[in-house]
């Protein structure tokens, strides 16, 4: 059975008397200077780093609002209750929507948890290569804040040390700065983590993890030939492989699997750590779901005929869902998302699921591979990783001789457009659609109300910006 310590950890910290550090904002120097002075402290230190990544009721974390139901993947449902996902589904979100607030304290919390690892971690007296992994862990952790911070709010402020109250003040950063900056943290995380652990350790970070996330931000920087010097890292260390069946990684029982690069561990031990996608995706027809996203028609019509992926992505009409048979009156749209809900036998209750997110597949490492390929005009190569994620789900259909025929075309447009949709259907409801169609310019052909020059990223907080007068609004908010 899957271990648990990183989520247990992170329980025994919710009680301690580290608390009141870890939640005091902001975190000063005296009370850096108390605490992370044993290896006892290490490990609860490095374990609570990882605690603003869940999906949970108190963390608020709605990045997947950004990245799935800002897109034209899914629109908004429920009842109202949550009035910040109408308007991100609608653009009309502003700086006081609170989704937004939620989200910059959220990861701004990671961060300063990691830098107090990174300041404080190579002091402590304990083994050596026990310190440089925990030390590896903080900084690929901030990496991956900063991050989604530049996805979804472009140009943030970056604080590399801790800071006393009086500094925290500071002006935004260049993304392209901090794209620059992750890298650095990345290849540095990468020379300290291992590339494997024990079942003990599952979803802390690998080598494999920060390699991955410096070739994502590489691609990000449209710098493709470094994106593929990074994958082809994560190739040689021989410890990824796509899972025979697709829908294995999104079971409770098979999850940290071969295809998981990096995975954000939940489980359903009713404290407050299990998935509430589990509740906030699933119909307000099973059980306590609040519906809060809903599949679109347009989405649907994305997959080829015979793609099993639709199966295991989006329940329509008589599906089997959950131990109910899905009927188009369980949603506005007759279509429901599928990925990260559970029965209510496997969760016992629905806010506190036990399905991971895992953040970094190495289906998509494979489509990055074939974007970066196909964007240097290498098409005839970019065809090899294109076909091991659609040969993968051909051998689920149910006729694999007629579904999913491999593409040959060597045109790098209709190549790349081949790539796209791939990622599409690959990777719905992954929390990736909004991104990429921003980063490709796709956005404002896609979305309803999207305005150029403005929803390419979302405002920053306003109670950031009554609080700091050095930050500028992005435009047009």
């Amino acid at each position: 059975m899957r271990q648990l310590l990183i989520i247990m950890g992170i329980c025994s910290l919710l009680s301690s008397a580290c608390t009141n550090i870890l939640d005091k904002e902001p975190l000063g120097r005296l009370d850096a200077d108390l605490f992370l002075q044993t290896k006892e402290d290490a490990v609860q230190a490095v374990n609570a780093a990882y605690g603003p990544l869940m999906f949970n009721s108190a963390n608020s974390n709605f990045y997947w609002a950004f990245g799935v139901l800002a897109s034209d993947h899914a629109v908004v449902g429920g009842d109202g209750s949550r009035p910040g996902l109408t308007e991100i589904d609608f653009m009309t979100h502003t700086p006081r929507t609170q989704e937004f607030n939620d989200f910059w304290k959220l990861n701004y919390k990671g961060i300063v948890q990691c830098n107090l690892l990174i300041e404080k971690v190579p002091q402590v007296n304990m083994d050596v290569t026990l310190r440089n992994q925990y030390l590896g862990e903080a900084l690929f952790l901030r990496a991956y804040y900063y991050f989604l911070l530049t996805q979804v709010y472009g140009d943030v402020p970056m604080m590399l040390t801790l800071l006393s109250p009086d500094e925290l003040k500071l002006p935004r950063t260049s993304k392209s700065v901090i794209w620059d900056q992750i890298i650095l943290d990345c290849e540095q995380a990468a020379s300290l983590l291992p590339a494997s652990y024990s079942a003990l350790d599952a979803g802390r970070a690998t080598k494999g993890a920060a390699l991955s996330l410096a070739a994502k931000t590489s691609l990000y920087q449209k710098n493709y030939q470094k994106t593929l010097d990074y994958i082809a890292q994560v190739k040689g260390l021989g410890v990824y492989q796509l899972m025979a069946d697709y829908q294995d990684n999104f079971r409770k029982e098979t999850q940290n699997n071969s295809e998981s690069v990096w995975e954000i561990q939940h489980t359903n031990l009713e404290l407050g750590v299990g998935n509430s996608l589990n509740q906030w995706w699933a119909s307000k027809k099973f059980g306590f779901g609040y519906g809060f996203a809903e599949v679109t028609r347009e989405y649907l019509d994305e997959f080829e005929a015979g793609d099993p992926r639709r199966k295991f992505t989006i329940a329509i009409n008589n599906d089997p869902y959950f131990g109910l048979i899905w009927k188009p009156s369980f949603s506005s749209t007759g279509y429901g998302p599928v990925k990260y809900l559970q029965s209510d036998q496997e969760a016992s209750q629905k806010a506190d699921g036990d399905i991971n997110y895992t953040a970094i597949r190495y289906a998509e490492v494979l489509l990055w591979e074939a974007e970066a390929m196909a964007e240097l005009g290498r098409t005839a190569e970019a065809l090899v990783p294109l076909e091991e994620v659609r040969a993968r789900a051909r051998a689920q259909a149910v006729n694999p001789a007629t579904a999913l025929p491999p593409v040959t075309t060597t045109d790098k447009t209709e190549l790349i457009n081949a790539i796209r949709h791939e990622r599409s259907v690959e990777l719905g409801f992954e929390m990736h659609h909004f991104f990429d169609l921003i980063r490709w310019g796709l956005a404002a052909d896609r979305i309803d109300g999207f305005i150029p020059g403005k929803h390419e990223v979302f405002p920053l907080p306003q109670i950031e910006m009554d609080l700091n007068s050095s930050l500028i609004q992005n435009p047009g908010y």
